[in-house]
């Protein structure tokens, strides 16, 4: 073995430890926080419309119920800072890319005239930060 030292937890090509351990891919890994955020947002009283809604513009995370309003939501998560802040990773670009999502999902449920909202939910360790209306000003 090189560069691993005896006894540490290596891995193969194929998504799994020398030991038989299968590890969860970054898109697995990616789902189950998206569940978890959207498991926060039912205890806060919101209502999951879809999980990872998809167009050619790209995707949305949650969309969800608040009251009146219709809200789209991006979930980050990181296991620790070293990547940065799971905030800091919903800049401009993505929420552009997220805006024309939601433009998509309007349209394809023929909804004209609910009032929506864009949050985030960044994920870090087992920290949950939860922004409304995380698009604003």
């Amino acid at each position: 073995m090189t560069g691993k030292k005896q006894g540490e937890n290596s891995r193969d090509s194929r998504g799994v430890s020398r030991s038989g351990i299968a590890r969860k891919s970054r898109r697995q890994t990616g789902t189950d926080y998206e569940r978890a955020a959207g498991y926060y947002l039912e205890q806060l009283g919101y209502e999951i419309l879809e999980y990872n809604y998809r167009c050619r513009a790209g995707e949305i995370d949650l969309v969800a119920r608040d009251g009146e309003y219709l809200v789209f939501c991006e979930v980050k998560y990181r296991s620790d800072k070293r990547k940065g802040s799971p905030l800091e990773a919903v800049g401009p670009g993505k929420q552009k890319k997220i805006f024309r999502c939601a433009m998509f999902y309007l349209t394809e449920h023929h909804i004209q005239d609910a009032p929506c909202r864009f949050d985030v939910i960044g994920i870090e360790g087992t920290e949950v930060t939860y922004i409304k209306n995380a698009f604003a000003g």
